[in-house]
């Protein structure tokens, strides 16, 4: 038990810690030098290609990685039944990111939509028909909140 409410709290703490710098993951591109094509880091290259220099290419890319970050925390740590639809900005970024990452392509942020279509349907037709199967049970605890308001707070006659 202890050991399990460790991982827990370890794990709350790194997703909190993630959520945090998030700021500064968008604004991490201006600590790069302006001019440069290519940036060399411990890990590798980075280059440019399309955008020009690498203080762009970081810019886009991080514009596209941290929504798509928090979108994805939102999806995991969510209980909603409505959670689900969260899929659908979460390829939009996708996409999104993958066009910047492959600099061949001439545009950026121009048609990705258009590629998420048959994940939109598929998802609002789940979603659609899970909402239809529980809209009794939805409706049935509204009832019992209503029940419960009134069942609290006597009524006056007369």
């Amino acid at each position: 038990m202890k050991n399990n409410k460790r991982t827990s709290l370890l794990l709350s703490s790194l997703l909190a810690l993630l959520i945090v710098s998030t700021p500064y993951l968008l604004y991490f591109y201006q600590n790069l030098p302006a001019d440069s094509e290519n940036w060399e880091t411990i890990f590798g290259s980075i280059k440019g290609g399309y955008f020009g220099s690498a203080k762009m290419f970081i810019y886009y890319f991080c514009s596209k990685f941290v929504p798509l970050m928090l979108l994805f925390i939102w999806f995991i740590t969510n209980r909603q039944w409505w959670v689900h639809s969260l899929i659908i900005p979460i390829t939009v970024y996708l996409f999104q990111l993958i066009s910047v990452i492959n600099d061949s392509e001439g545009y950026i942020d121009e048609v990705e939509f258009i590629y998420t279509v048959p994940f939109l349907v598929l998802i609002l037709v789940i979603l659609y028909f899970v909402r239809s199967k529980i809209s009794i049970y939805i409706q049935a605890v509204d009832l019992k909140k209503e029940m419960d308001e009134n069942m609290r707070t006597p009524k006056k006659f007369g």
